[in-house]
């Protein structure tokens, strides 16, 4: 399953992204985005692409969400 998920841009060289969520860093292409991102925005990162930009406390809530629907224990 391929999921989207809400990380902190931490770095941004050009149209290239660094983005973290819980210790995990990934790149992540801003070329989709029609906002501008600077460092501390909050994207939605899919398939190493930035695919939209979100406010923090949308971002905070969703990812609330998704601890408590992906444990270790429900991925079997």
């Amino acid at each position: 399953m391929c999921v989207g998920v809400p990380m902190q841009v931490i770095s941004i060289d050009g149209d290239q992204a660094v983005a973290e969520v819980d210790g995990v860093k990934r790149e992540a292409s801003l070329m989709l985005l029609n906002d501008e991102v600077t460092v501390g925005d909050f994207v939605i990162v899919h398939a190493g692409f930035a695919i939209s930009k979100l406010d923090e406390e949308d971002a905070r809530e969703t990812l609330a969400l998704m601890r408590e629907v992906f444990t270790p224990e429900s991925m079997g």
